[in-house]
């Protein structure tokens, strides 16, 4: 569940130009009081990184008080949640991918927290794109020429993929189209992006952005992306629907939660203050730029993308036979 390049597009620029779109406050019960901290599962540089802080300057002005993103990466996001639930604190907010409530609870034995009711959706923000690429040493032109060569050579072709979405992502295709490769464990993911480079590994599958320096390269070739619409990034790539996957479409949704008994009304309030910064259109063009898309909507509208996510996942985990850790 990983990273985005950054664009050569500055920062200040879209907050500079459009502080005044955030300046009206909201007048509902008289909270924040003091400063907000928002607990992020990723690292700071990485595109979801930049798109909290895009959010995090908006809602600052809105609600009169400082907004501090808190990175605590790794650890399928365990690390974070935990932290945000020990904060046992109304002023502390998690910002987080959803498998986090959708894949944890499939792949951990035991977690220290309860993903039904600990972690409160409040509002999407953005969706992250995914996709698959190849090594360009293995001449394929589409996902068609990929899979015609992949079954002549049944567990001979190596594959990598980051933890969560992305391995449950290429593992079902491998299903469903009755493929056999070798996976690749990496504990970090940069020399996996190399070894596709150089043709040592064959496959792999991670955000798109990540695997776009390999691509310009022309060191790689991207196949799909899992998303339901095509990247900006890279418009030409088709998605796993368009390519008859429709099985394979997932969007790597980002947003805000919120503690055990928020009151409806405050949760309500965020989520309404969260669209209106994520209608900037400054704010859309620079998440735009690292290769996602802003996504905002109802506290409902975020429930039905996790609640989707997770029967998707559900049904590829018990296909798969995995065991928890």
């Amino acid at each position: 569940m990983r990273e985005m390049r950054h664009l050569g597009v500055p920062f200040a620029v879209g907050v500079l130009c459009t502080l005044a779109w955030w300046s009206t406050p909201s007048k509902a019960e008289p909270w924040p009081e003091r400063t907000v901290h928002v607990i992020l599962p990723l690292p700071a540089g990485s595109g979801t990184d930049t798109a909290a802080r895009l959010f995090a300057q908006g809602l600052a002005v809105r609600w009169g008080k400082p907004v501090i993103i808190e990175n605590r990466p790794g650890g399928d996001g365990i690390p974070a949640v935990t932290g945000f639930l020990t904060a046992r604190d109304d002023h502390t907010l998690l910002l987080s991918f959803a498998g986090v409530i959708t894949i944890n609870p499939l792949v951990h034995d035991k977690l220290p927290y309860d993903p039904a009711h600990d972690l409160v959706p409040i509002v999407s923000i953005v969706d992250n794109f995914f996709a698959i690429a190849v090594s360009e040493t293995l001449k394929v032109a589409s996902l068609e020429d990929f899979v015609k060569l992949a079954r002549t050579q049944p567990g001979k072709l190596n594959w990598a993929a980051t933890s969560g979405l992305p391995d449950y992502i290429f593992a079902a295709l491998q299903r469903s189209a009755g493929l056999k490769l070798t996976q690749v464990s990496y504990r970090d993911f940069a020399p996996a992006l190399q070894d596709l480079g150089e043709g040592r590994i064959q496959v792999a599958v991670t955000g798109l952005s990540l695997l776009l320096p390999q691509v310009d390269a022309g060191k790689a070739k991207l196949l799909l992306v899992t998303n339901r619409e095509r990247s900006r990034l890279a418009p030409t790539v088709p998605t796993a629907k368009e390519l008859g996957h429709p099985d394979l479409t997932f969007d790597g949704v980002v947003g805000l939660y919120g503690w055990r008994d928020i009151p409806a009304a405050l949760k309500e309030r965020i989520a309404s203050d969260v669209r209106t910064v994520g209608s900037d259109p400054a704010i859309i063009e620079r998440v735009a730029s690292f290769g996602s898309v802003v996504r905002v909507g109802t506290s409902a509208d975020f429930v039905a993308a996790i609640e989707e996510q997770r029967s998707k996942i559900a049904a590829l985990h018990a296909a798969s036979g995995k065991q928890g850790q």
